[in-house]
């Protein structure tokens, strides 16, 4: 896989942090601080996607009106209390 060299600015905290961790993971700073910035970015790519699905859905009128959804929930609800008692 290949790669690009990234400056970024940290609190000397956070960098402080990153470097007892690296330490004491037998990892480099680098390495943990990648890690780190490919999670944050797979996450919050997802929750883009996810918004944007549920934008398409509702140009799509692919939609349960609140009311109806709500209902739907209460049934549930209903359901499982009446399952355990």
């Amino acid at each position: 896989m290949s790669s690009m060299t990234m400056t970024i600015r940290v609190p000397t905290d956070v960098s402080d942090k990153l470097a007892r961790l690296a330490k004491g993971t037998r990892r480099s700073r680098s390495f943990l601080a990648a890690e780190a910035v490919a999670a944050y970015v797979d996450r919050e790519l997802s929750i883009i996607d996810g918004i944007e699905q549920g934008m398409a859905d509702v140009a799509a009128g692919r939609v349960v009106p609140h009311d109806i959804a709500m209902d739907r929930v209460d049934t549930v609800i209903a359901k499982a209390r009446a399952d355990r008692a």
